[in-house]
């Protein structure tokens, strides 16, 4: 299968290494408006480089793309590729308007292709590991959850064109890095936000950024579990994101790539293999490997991958709550 990469900036790296290690799989071309990254990707990598998505679809007429570029672009390209037939997996988010994931959702509803978001932290083991609990009710029914993300955004982050605009970027912290344990909340109770109450500030960037560095929400979900969350980029460090999931007779936290029972005033670690392919960067998740894989043998067999506009999409749906909540100060009611 022929596989281009569209955006050449660091995560693109994550999906090229493991690109570059499956088999089916041929990098054909890169794409990047900037020149110079898309002629290093495309050496490291031997395969042709673009510098314009279109002319990329046109002749190199690839089965598949990984949208690896800024916000802002992820539905025109998306929506152009599965027009044409061509499988695509995109980095979150997949949509900043819900006037674009509705577009996107109606593109994937029309194209014999398939369509994924990259919510990589499903796959850890860690993750895996809590949803089994959760799942089999080892410590009896969730009672409440509470996440924690705690990472270091500093100003020279956002000396490109499009962090921190919010045209571009489409927010900030709830945005681009909170989003993926935000996602995992949700993923791991298995059940939708029916409401959310949140704040949006900015502390540490004034006057640098358009958009919000911390945020701080209520969401209750449709089963009736409340979460706490609260994340910002005004730490001084990167540290790994905190999920504590409190069941009837024990606490369950995720912390990074590790597991924890808390009971009776006792804390022991679940003993995890932790084999994924490290790849990027840690407090990303490492799960772009296992992810990547499992998007490929869904598109081999036939299958839909979960992880689709539909499933992906409520993440966005999330955070445009979280805005508007920030906004009027009052309640939003999920649809």
């Amino acid at each position: 299968m022929k596989v281009s990469v569209v955006g050449c900036g660091s995560v693109s790296r994550s999906h090229l290494r493991v690109l570059k290690g499956l088999k089916s799989i041929e990098i054909s071309s890169v794409t990047d408006v900037k020149k110079e990254r898309a002629d290093a990707a495309a050496k490291q990598y031997s395969c042709k480089a673009y510098y314009d998505f279109e002319d990329m679809l046109a002749e190199d007429k690839p089965d598949s793309i990984h949208i690896c570029t800024p916000h802002f672009l992820h539905v025109p390209m998306a929506v152009s590729a599965l027009e044409k037939g061509i499988h695509v997996l995109c980095e979150k988010p997949c949509a900043i308007s819900a006037e674009e994931l509705l577009l996107l959702r109606r593109a994937q509803d029309k194209s014999s292709a398939s369509f994924g978001v990259c919510f990589q932290n499903r796959y850890i083991e860690s993750v895996a590991c809590a949803k089994n609990i959760i799942d089999n009710k080892t410590y009896g029914e969730v009672a409440s959850m509470r996440a924690v993300v705690h990472w270091c955004r500093n100003e020279d982050y956002y000396r490109d064109d499009w962090h921190g605009t919010l045209s571009r970027e489409g927010g900030g912290v709830t945005v681009n890095q909170a989003i993926h344990t935000q996602d995992l909340l949700r993923y791991l109770i298995g059940s939708d936000v029916h409401s959310v109450v949140a704040h949006t500030f900015n502390d540490h960037l004034k006057g640098v950024i358009e958009v919000e560095d911390t945020v701080h929400a209520i969401f209750t979900y449709k089963n009736g579990v409340k979460a706490l969350f609260d994340a910002t980029t005004a730490f001084s460090d990167n540290a790994p994101f905190l999920i504590d999931i409190f069941c009837e007779r024990a606490t369950v936290r995720i912390e990074g790539n590790n597991v924890y029972i808390i009971r009776n005033g006792s804390i022991k670690q679940i003993k995890l293999k932790n084999n994924n392919w490290f790849i990027g960067k840690s407090y990303w998740g490492k799960g772009h490997a296992a992810l990547i894989k499992d998007f490929y043998r869904c598109i081999e067999n036939g299958r839909p991958f979960p992880v689709d506009a539909y499933e992906g999409g409520k993440a966005t749906e999330e955070f445009l709550a979280i805005y508007k909540s920030s906004l009027s100060g009052e309640e939003v009611l999920m649809r």
